[in-house]
């Protein structure tokens, strides 16, 4: 226990202490009572400067009053008034419209560059089942029946007529049903991609293989409707929709093949550490790939359905097709250089 002396030696460093530093702590609680009511951005430029240099001071302060056991009541304040300002320099949360732009506007697009070897790979792995169940099937029809399960076939088959299968591609649906069947699709196709993606924690084989099978049912159904002579109808009906939902799949497969990258091949780092720091980048694509599936699901439940016209429907995948390209080649590039 301290005596009377040591308590009144403590009260009398405590005294110097604040005397020679409370100014600088009376001015960062003025601005973080200012930023808590406002925000951060309210505060005009200088004082925007001046607020992680206070609270860096400030933090020295506490460290000092630790470590020469201050008065109790004056560590607290520091400690309090620390945390209170953390909050502001690196805790400033951004209104969610901010955080969504922010998102699409770099993070997203920058990621899929920065792992655009990875997507590459994917993609080829979903272009080679498509040309290997395009040639087996165009070979012999019995192949279709191999990669494409009857209760996806759902009629189309090498049995059907080819006015069925014609009727399927200008076929409308009822107005009020578009809306649930652009749900079902989005659904289907999220869950495809959030396989893909998390495939990639088992080395990535099985990604490899859900992209080759996917291919493979694309394949025979594109070989089915060539030899019924309605091969460029098929891709006008595909398209409009396939193209930004093939390749948020193919982004989903570039996201576990870069898990799986990491767990595999991690590097200097150690496995958990590097699966981390790659997890996070591939979680941005994967979140970027699922807001695709979303926009993919309304233009094949709407659009698909209601516009028949081949070159309308040609247009509109021209028109996605040029528009990811430059929005993943140009997005964000300015504000990284």
């Amino acid at each position: 226990m301290r005596g009377p002396r040591g308590t009144e030696a403590t009260g009398l460093r405590s005294s110097q202490f604040r005397r020679e530093r409370e100014g600088a702590w009376r001015e960062l609680e003025k601005l973080i009572q200012h930023a808590e009511k406002t925000g951060v951005r309210s505060l005009p430029a200088q004082y925007v400067v001046r607020l992680p240099l206070l609270y860096r001071a400030t933090l020295s302060s506490l460290s000092v009053a630790r470590a020469i056991s201050l008065d109790r009541n004056l560590v607290d304040y520091l400690e309090s008034l620390c945390a209170r300002a953390y909050f502001c320099v690196y805790g400033t949360t951004q209104p969610l419209r901010d955080a969504a732009s922010g998102f699409f506007r770099d993070r997203f697009p920058a990621a899929v560059r920065r792992y655009r070897a990875h997507i590459a790979l994917s993609a080829l792995f979903l272009a080679l089942g498509t040309l290997v169940a395009f040639v087996l099937v165009t070979r012999d029809a019995d192949w279709y029946y191999v990669f494409v399960e009857e209760a996806y076939a759902q009629g189309r088959d090498p049995a059907a007529t080819t006015e069925d299968l014609r009727g399927i591609l200008y076929g409308s649906g009822r107005p009020e049903a578009l809306g649930a069947f652009a749900s079902f699709l989005f659904t289907h196709n999220a869950r495809i991609g959030m396989m893909a993606f998390a495939l990639g924690f088992v080395a990535g084989i099985p990604v490899y293989l859900l992209l080759f099978t996917n291919g493979l049912i694309l394949g025979a159904f594109a070989a089915l409707y060539a030899s019924r002579g309605l091969g460029i109808e098929f891709w006008g009906w595909i398209l409009p929709h396939g193209v930004t939902e093939l390749l948020a799949v193919v982004l989903c497969g570039g996201a576990g093949l870069v898990l799986a990258q990491a767990l595999v091949f991690p590097g200097r780092h150690t496995r958990l550490r590097n699966l981390a720091k790659k997890g996070r980048d591939a979680g941005v694509i994967v979140l970027g790939a699922v807001a695709m599936l979303f926009v993919a699901g309304l233009i094949e439940g709407f659009f698909r359905q209601l516009v028949h016209d081949a070159v309308a429907r040609y247009l509109v995948a021209l028109a996605s097709a040029i528009l990811w390209g430059a929005y993943f080649a140009l997005a964000g590039r300015e504000r990284a250089a």
